[in-house]
């Protein structure tokens, strides 16, 4: 699958340079950023797994929320109940300030990442199934113990941006990149390398009784989308139904009156069949 990439590679040093260095955000991220938001059903569908957290931590509300109990000495975290290994996505995290302590990291990790040490510690991003950002100390974990982790986003020596209580993380698993965005700000690439892999979102935390949150804002994949929706509806496939909702996706069916498609598809054959 081919090895993976640090924004600002090893250098525990950031480079002088303006605090969002990278400005072009991945293509149709503000598209999807300005579509209707899936519904609460598909949010739960995309939230956290309440079956794959760690023992000393529980998901509620269906997924909306992770929960860690107060237990000393242990790191804990949670996926997401769907992976991703094509398209572009982007979900919410909203993690309190005074709920962070020392290591609140933020990311996507494979199935088999683990999601619990018997320490205190960066969890996600220590090891080649998980990639995260400490948001707390503004450093970037992939295969690392944190010594030497990179800054990011790039900023000046001696300034460190404060990331409010909600960010976004922007998975393009269409160029294989992970990275995340501040209000309307993206702020560039983080990981990238990340194709042929099958990624959920992940969290890992330290503090007792941090409630993170997950809001799912959708999918795109790409300009080929809409073209291969119209191949299907103009061929002679027995049931089109069927073939365009497995294009769609679970979270596009939610949001199909938005889509630029013929009103007999969004209507006859994707709604009401």
């Amino acid at each position: 699958m081919g090895e993976t990439a640090l924004a600002g590679g090893s250098s525990s040093t950031p480079t002088p340079q303006a605090l969002y260095p990278d400005v072009s955000c991945p293509e149709g991220l503000e598209e999807l950023l300005s579509a209707p938001p899936p519904d609460r059903g598909a949010q739960r569908h995309h939230g956290w797994n309440p079956i794959d957290c760690s023992e000393n931590s529980g998901v509620k509300e269906g997924g909306l929320y992770f929960e860690r109990r107060p237990l000393a000495q242990s790191t804990d975290g949670v996926r997401g109940k769907r992976g991703y290994s094509r398209g572009l996505h982007a979900w919410e995290i909203s993690w309190p300030l005074e709920q962070r302590g020392p290591y609140a990291v933020v990311g996507v990790a494979t199935a088999r990442a683990p999601l619990q040490t018997k320490h205190h510690a960066a969890l996600l991003g220590s090891n080649s199934e998980s990639w995260g950002w400490d948001i707390g100390r503004g450093k970037l974990y992939h295969q690392s113990k944190g010594p030497g982790a990179p800054q990011y986003p790039a900023v000046t020596q001696g300034e460190q941006l404060e990331v409010p209580e909600r960010l976004l993380v922007v998975l393009d698993m269409e160029e294989g990149t992970l990275g995340y965005a501040i209000g309307s700000t993206y702020l560039g690439t983080a990981f990238w390398g990340l194709k042929g892999r099958t990624l959920y979102p992940a969290v890992s935390a330290v503090w007792g009784q941090c409630q993170v949150r997950i809001r799912y804002l959708g999918e795109r994949r790409g300009e080929n989308f809409l073209s291969l929706v119209a191949a299907v509806w103009d061929g002679n496939s027995s049931d089109k139904t069927a073939c365009v909702r497995y294009i769609l996706g679970d979270t596009r069916l939610g949001q199909v009156s938005a889509l630029p498609l013929p009103p007999a598809m969004k209507l006859l054959y994707l709604l009401y069949q």
